[in-house]
């Protein structure tokens, strides 16, 4: 039986719709394009009510827990998507250890699906709001998705001064990450969609998936837009999470 879908969108306000992209840019002849995207990464406490419907064990879960790369990788006991460190997080983190098919599922059942990387690129790096706020130019490609400068994103080193990490981050890397939503917001209004955690989205079929965005494991070359990574699908890692995107 299909678990009921949820009654609000609790993973995260959407706060942003793509409208009429140049069709260059949408590679769909002239028809526009209408998205929503997921103004935050997916948050443990969304997360927690799929898992609740669905009775998903992630496979981090059962394999004992997720991963690090530390001179290769390494298995983290007790490191899951409730405990990302190995001691329970808080309902407003995002939810990392998951793979790209549990992001996916995720996704489905709340009403969306994963962003396609164009979908992704578009959002994080051309602004569409019109009229955008002040500071902000429609049409305008950015290098990094907090605009012309990495500054105030949550990452290693070369970002500035950015919202605190959890206190319950252990890492010989870096800070960890902050709980969604806490840096100041980018191109379109979206949060986070350079450092912090990388981003899961979906290449179709394929045992190797795109990561965008950097996260607080690297400096601000990752969140760059000539930037681009791909993981095995199957990975389950504490610095890559997701966001969802409802056409």
């Amino acid at each position: 039986m299909t678990a009921p879908a949820p009654q609000h969108h609790s993973l995260c306000t959407t706060v942003w719709r793509l409208i009429a992209a140049p069709a260059l840019a949408l590679g769909m002849g002239t028809s526009p394009a209408l998205a929503g995207m997921d103004a935050t990464e997916v948050r443990i406490g969304a997360f927690r009510d799929f898992v609740q419907a669905t009775g998903l064990v992630t496979a981090a879960e059962r394999a004992g827990g997720g991963q690090t790369y530390e001179g290769g990788w390494q298995q983290r006991p007790g490191w899951v998507w409730h405990a990302p460190y190995g001691r329970p997080g808080g309902d407003d983190e995002p939810v990392t250890h998951v793979t790209h098919a549990e992001a996916s599922a995720y996704c489905r059942w709340a009403g969306g699906r994963l962003p396609t990387e164009d979908e992704w690129r578009r959002a994080a790096y051309t602004e569409q709001r019109d009229p955008p706020p002040p500071g902000w130019i429609r049409g305008r490609t950015y290098p990094y998705p907090s605009g012309e400068t990495p500054t105030g994103a949550n990452c290693l080193g070369d970002c500035g001064e950015t919202a605190p990490a959890v206190a319950h981050a252990r890492t010989s890397r870096g800070r960890g990450h902050a709980p969604v939503g806490r840096t100041p917001p980018g191109v379109n209004g979206l949060f986070d969609m350079g450092g912090n955690v990388w981003e899961w989205a979906d290449a179709g079929p394929g045992s190797e998936q795109p990561t965008l965005g950097g996260s607080w494991w690297y400096g601000a070359g990752p969140m760059h837009r000539t930037h681009r990574a791909t993981k095995p699908a199957d990975t389950a890692v504490v610095y890559i999470g997701f966001r969802c995107i409802r056409p």
